[in-house]
């Protein structure tokens, strides 16, 4: 009991007493009131937004504004490492650059660049012989595919479905956005845990379920529709994209709460991918896309001939 006694008045908050009032600075105030606190703030809000205002800018294809204040040479500078870190861990798994895989892999994907318009990005591909189902694109081109996704995939089609959300993510620029929009996350969180909680435990709660988590399923989201219709333009056939999401639905185990997950669940994208088809429908009815099939038909049986 004693040590309670001795210690409890020893608790400071930023070096300072906490003064008659608890959190008002010495006078009784709390620190909503105080005017200090309103001076400083005033000061911080008016630059923050002014800067917030000066780094909005319009996703392509959806038209989205949103706040970028990371650089395309940021972004590459940041991709090179994770590159690095992905060749360090996968490289023992890659398949040959002229295995059937990594050429099938490369084919479609070109078919979708072109329709992006970005061409003019050091595309690599890499085929990573793995059980795990996933694929992923890192900024400036590079490809990685994991082979377990593949028969989810089942054909050229919903292999496209795969690789348009991948490439999508890129167009967007969805990892420099991320980056952007945790500092924008951050901020706010400062400015809970000043106010309302020193302890930053309701700040950790807040950014992860009420914004951090949010955030990447809106972007997986976008994704999914600037992917779709990248499909269609390229002239692979869209609906597969619902059989696709499908076969991955049946895949996931267990009860999934889409709350506390990065990504939509599999039924939510197949009900947004319905609402988005007509559209897509109408962009591959554009695309002249008989003559473009008819020619990969041929050079699709000419390939399966020589192997």
């Amino acid at each position: 009991m004693l040590n309670k006694i001795i210690l409890r008045p020893q608790y400071k908050r930023f070096g300072q007493n906490p003064g008659p009032g608890g959190r008002g600075g010495g006078r009784g105030v709390p620190i909503l009131f105080d005017r200090r606190f309103q001076i400083v703030g005033g000061v911080v809000a008016v630059g923050a937004g002014g800067y917030y205002v000066t780094h909005l800018e319009t996703v392509p294809m959806t038209g989205r504004r949103r706040f970028m204040d990371v650089t395309p040479q940021q972004e590459e500078m940041m991709a090179k490492e994770a590159y690095k870190q992905v060749m360090s861990e996968f490289g023992h798994k890659m398949l040959p650059s002229n295995h059937p895989y990594t050429k099938y892999v490369e084919r479609i994907a070109w078919r979708i660049i072109k329709a992006a318009g970005m061409e003019n990005l050091d595309w690599e591909f890499h085929v990573i012989q793995s059980d795990e189902k996933n694929a992923f694109v890192l900024p400036g081109g590079k490809v990685f595919v994991f082979t377990g996704i593949l028969p989810i995939a089942g054909n050229e089609d919903g292999l496209a479905t795969v690789l348009g959300h991948e490439i999508a993510h890129q167009l967007a620029r969805h990892s420099a956005e991320k980056l952007s929009f945790a500092k924008i996350a951050m901020f706010i969180g400062v400015i809970v845990a000043v106010v309302f909680d020193p302890s930053w435990s309701m700040q950790r709660i807040m950014m992860e379920l009420g914004m951090m988590l949010p955030f990447s399923r809106k972007c997986e989201t976008e994704a999914d529709q600037i992917g779709l219709l990248l499909v269609a333009q390229a002239c692979f056939d869209p609906r597969e994209s619902i059989q696709m999401w499908a076969r991955m639905a049946s895949q996931e185990k267990g009860l999934s709460l889409a709350f506390l997950n990065t990504h939509p669940a599999s039924k939510d994208r197949i009900h947004k991918l319905e609402q988005w088809m007509p559209e897509a429908m109408d962009t591959y009815n554009k695309s002249d896309c008989e003559t473009t099939n008819a020619w990969a038909d041929m050079f699709n049986k000419a390939k399966l001939a020589s192997w």
